[in-house]
């Protein structure tokens, strides 16, 4: 395939590296302060940009026909407005707060130990993530995921950041310096804790992920997610 790269830090790189080893071709790489691209050289546009420059890259490959996969977070208020035009097009979209195959299999344990802990009395949840220092929504969107897992398994109504209630689950969000993603789910009890956590080593799984779907979306329409990419 020929793939256009919306976006070309640490993860566009790391991206590029893998698709080329899958024997795809990069033909654009477009960085945060690139508006001015044509993206319809491309049969499939993967997008790990900042907040502020996914929704213009989202929206120029639909309007040219071109099917994109996004990774980036934090610009999620407009999402509906994404699925629209998609619709509108009739383009392909995928987006994921992350792509990691370990991660997805992450969020399906997640919601299948919120449904067990819901009916049991004494429990509280927290959760707390950690990051790059140049990652620059907080929390993660993965974070975000997590939470909304858990909201929608027990009597949980929202997330918070740092602090929670009765009805709100906190998420603490850290920023260290190489840290590529460490997510933690937490049950306390005044007796014991149940924890389950994933630690990213690195940006690899997270970036053949991204390639991965660019693979299964590239000939097709609709709004889709990593669990229709991964069959989970």
């Amino acid at each position: 395939m020929n793939i256009a790269l919306l976006g070309y830090g640490k993860m566009g790189k790391t991206i590029e590296k893998i698709a080329i080893e899958r024997g795809h071709t990069i033909v654009l790489k477009a960085d945060k302060d690139d508006t001015a691209y044509d993206v319809s050289v491309a049969d499939v546009a993967i997008d790990f940009s900042i907040p502020t420059a996914a929704v213009n890259n989202i929206s120029n490959c639909f309007n040219a026909g071109v099917p994109v996969v996004s990774g980036t977070t934090g610009w999620l208020d407009q999402y509906d407005e994404m699925v629209a035009l998609c619709n509108e097009k009739k383009g392909g979209f995928i987006y994921a707060s992350n792509y990691s195959l370990g991660v997805n299999l992450f969020f399906e344990l997640n919601k299948k130990l919120a449904k067990m802990m819901h009916p049991v009395e004494g429990y509280d949840v927290h959760m707390e993530e950690i990051h790059h220092t140049q990652k620059l929504d907080a929390p993660s969107g993965t974070a975000i995921t997590l939470a909304e897992g858990v909201i929608d398994n027990t009597a949980k109504q929202a997330w918070k950041l740092d602090q929670g209630d009765e009805n709100t689950i906190p998420i603490v969000a850290k920023r260290i310096e190489d840290v590529p993603g460490t997510h933690t789910v937490t049950y306390t009890s005044e007796v014991d804790d149940i924890e389950i956590k994933h630690t990213a080593h690195n940006r690899q799984g997270f970036a053949l992920g991204a390639v991965v779907a660019a693979e299964w979306l590239h000939g097709k329409t609709g709004i889709f997610g990593m669990k229709d990419v991964l069959g989970l």
